[in-house]
């Protein structure tokens, strides 16, 4: 008998419900997106972002139930985002799956964000098993994780200021593009020369971190330079050039992590996992190293359930559950306890 996850995502501006059959084959996916709202602010405004939640939570949810065919009864857990991510955004769907658990009388699975976006993956190729490298790169994580299981990650390297995505959001504002600013500059770079400005690479002898403020600072003060100056700017060659540097960064860490432990599959996740030129480079490195590329379509890389159901069902294979006091963690740090 196939076992049927509901999964729940609120950590920041898409509600979202999904069905996910046996990690595996999505039934359902429903995602209500706030980018109309927040694009009005330049950014996620936590305060709107949690009211939405709660007016969409119910809606989203009948409706993932309704395409999938399946009553709360015929479910085997409900799988939510317990964090990281915005506090308020995050209690909306903690709170709402567990009065369904409690409703229903169904286990409750928490799901660490992170971990969700890993299981995309398997939702995208089923034929993907650990042990394998998965770049996590989204707005608010910039993650190089070693997955030995389904269950088990290491983290061999992160940010140690802004993520990537976050860092594209933020030069966006200062072309003018608007947010959010990830496919907006892989758009406008399409039309530019990527080395038309050689902006600063990052990199630590002794780790895979990350560190993108000081590309993001070198950017700013040189289109704050061309316009004291009163020299034309071409934002296309910005935008391409400061994307090559934060993607080079991206893939350099990844492959030398990937040569470190020895595996020659590696996996890309988030949000920054959509923009096309990091799937093409990356295509082309891993083709020159001999390497498997597994990577999610682009509805799976931003935040969705069905990743949630999908990391939710091998946690709940393993026996893992939330008792009805299960609160929203914020900071909650890949591999701590839910």
């Amino acid at each position: 008998m196939k076992k049927l996850i509901l999964g729940i995502e609120s950590s920041c501006d898409e509600t979202a419900a999904a069905v996910v059959a046996d990690g595996k084959d999505i039934l359902s996916n429903i995602i209500a997106s706030q980018i109309d709202i927040h694009s009005y602010y330049g950014g996620v405004v936590p305060e709107i972002a949690s009211r939405k939640h709660t007016e969409a939570i119910y809606t989203v949810t009948e409706k993932a139930l309704k395409e999938a065919n399946v009553s709360l009864s015929g479910l085997s857990a409900i799988a939510v985002t317990a964090g990281p991510g915005l506090v308020g955004a995050l209690l909306v769907g903690v709170s709402f799956a567990k009065s369904l658990a409690y409703a229903a009388g169904l286990p409750l699975v928490p799901v660490h964000h992170i971990e969700g976006h890993i299981a995309a993956n398997y939702l995208a190729h089923k034929e993907l098993k650990p042990p394998f490298i998965c770049l996590v790169a989204s707005g608010g994580h910039s993650h190089i994780v070693y997955a030995d299981d389904y269950l088990n990650f290491e983290i061999l390297g992160r940010t140690r200021d802004d993520a990537a995505g976050e860092a594209y959001d933020k030069i966006a504002r200062v072309l003018g593009l608007g947010y959010p600013g990830g496919p907006k500059i892989d758009k406008l770079s399409k039309e530019g020369n990527g080395k038309a400005v050689k902006f600063p690479r990052v990199r630590f002898d002794d780790c895979f971190d990350f560190s993108f403020s000081g590309v993001k600072t070198a950017v700013m003060n040189y289109v704050h330079n061309m316009e004291q100056k009163g020299e034309k700017i071409c934002r296309a060659d910005i935008a391409a050039s400061f994307q090559e540097a934060v993607i080079d960064i991206l893939i350099g860490n990844t492959i030398a992590a990937a040569k470190q432990k020895n595996v020659n599959t590696v996996c890309l996740a988030g949000g920054v996992a959509s923009n096309t030129r990091l799937r093409e480079k990356m295509t082309k490195e891993a083709e020159k190293k001999g390497f498997k590329l597994y990577y999610p379509e682009p509805v799976l890389c931003t935040d969705n359930a069905a990743m949630i159901a999908c990391a939710g069902y091998y946690e709940f294979l393993s026996g893992k559950k939330a008792e009805l006091t299960l609160n929203a963690l914020p900071s909650v740090k890949l591999g701590q306890k839910l």
